[in-house]
């Protein structure tokens, strides 16, 4: 069994990592019988009257559990972890959700809603009643992008993945085949594209990650001038390590 367990607003502007590397370090507290499938980071709007450490984005991770039964100790586990690691001034919030349950089709609207409008505490409490949401320190709006970054993610057509396999351990030119047999799909764009052969190399700029698309990873990727392909998109500058 699927569950996404969201994070939000963890970290302030002084901080040297973000929400994004909180997500991904809560593989660590993973119990015995469950298994990290990915991190996915949401990007959230950057407008006026919204509040945000440096780019507004939330942090999804989904965790395959043997058993649905699992749910209370992730939840348990993934607090302890916001309390051992968040910084005093933040709003952390925290939202866990299994596959199948029936909130899931109000929690991605509610998503899919944060990215075109600012939405409020209350909003985001409506949306995912009946699963578990909660604030964990200063103002708890972190709970508004914790539940979107799980709504999002659940949609299955939005977000990258900032951890997946080895997604971090790819040199910065990898066979698409290489990619194909970890799990990633590679998906050439443009008006008169061609399917990426398996020998075919994929220069990642030693940046490596995959859109959500198809509820999967998938790396578009553009023709190079020397027959190869290139990453779709780029690392952008910024203050932490968000992904």
């Amino acid at each position: 069994m699927l569950f996404y367990i969201g994070f939000d607003d963890t970290d302030t502007a002084e901080l040297d990592r973000g929400t994004g590397r909180l997500a991904r370090m809560f593989e660590d507290r993973l119990p015995e019988n469950a298994r990290l499938v990915g991190v996915v980071r949401q990007q959230l709007p950057v407008i006026d009257g919204i509040p945000y450490t440096s780019h507004n984005s939330s942090a999804c991770v989904i965790v395959e559990a043997k058993s649905p039964d699992m749910r209370d100790t992730l939840i348990e586990r993934a607090i302890e972890h916001i309390a051992e690691h968040f910084v005093e001034g933040s709003d952390p919030g925290l939202c866990v959700v299994g596959e199948g349950h029936p909130v899931i089709p109000a929690v991605v609207a509610f998503g899919r809603t944060c990215c075109r409008r600012i939405v409020t505490q209350k909003e985001a409490l409506h949306a995912v009643q009946g699963a578990h949401c909660s604030g964990h320190g200063g103002t708890n709006d972190g709970i508004i992008g914790a539940v979107a970054g799980v709504g999002l993610t659940v949609h299955g057509w939005c977000g990258r993945y900032i951890e997946f396999g080895r997604l971090r351990d790819f040199p910065e030119s990898v066979p698409v085949g290489d990619l194909e047999g970890a799990g990633i799909s590679v998906m050439a764009v443009g008006r008169d594209a061609m399917a990426p052969s398996a020998d075919d190399l994929v220069h990642t700029g030693g940046w490596l990650r995959p859109g959500r698309f198809a509820y999967r990873p998938v790396v578009m990727v553009h023709a190079g001038a020397d027959g190869s392909w290139e990453i779709f998109g780029g690392k952008m500058k910024k203050r932490a390590d968000s992904g």
